[in-house]
This record gives C-alpha cells, sequence and structure tokens, in this order.
C-alpha cells in the first residue's frame, strides 16, 4: 500500500469534502481517501503510487486546487 497527503485549497464545508473524496476515489487503484476540512489535507491510500497529475485532475473536477 502507497499513502500520500496533499493540500486542497478552497473547502469550505462537508460538500466539498465529499465532492473531492469521491472524485479521488475514482482513480484506479485508490483504495481510501480521507479529507481533513480544517487543514484541507487529502490522504490518498492505493495499492501502488498514483499519478500526482490524477490526483490533481480529480480535485479540479471536483472544483478544487491542490497546493502547490
Amino acid at each position: 500500500m502507497e499513502t500520500k497527503t496533499y493540500t486542497v485549497t478552497g473547502m469550505t464545508c462537508s460538500h466539498c469534502v465529499n465532492s473531492v473524496g469521491s472524485e479521488i476515489k475514482q482513480i484506479p487503484g485508490v483504495v481510501d481517501v480521507q479529507v481533513d476540512l480544517g487543514s484541507g489535507a487529502v490522504t490518498v491510500t492505493s495499492e501502488q503510487p498514483v499519478d500526482d497529475a490524477a490526483v490533481a485532475a480529480a480535485v479540479d473536477e471536483a472544483g478544487y486546487e491542490l497546493a502547490r
């Protein structure tokens, strides 16, 4: 298992958390996503390393942005 934490900006409510989590969970190989609204931390657990660009695209699709 591989675990990586990203920071997402722009989330303000539980709907934001659900949107981001739902999009990231659609990435092949992702088995769990934990989103902390307060800090913006998104922890992704996957069967193998996930491409950062795929995570960025999923977050973008949800309407938010990865912190650079």
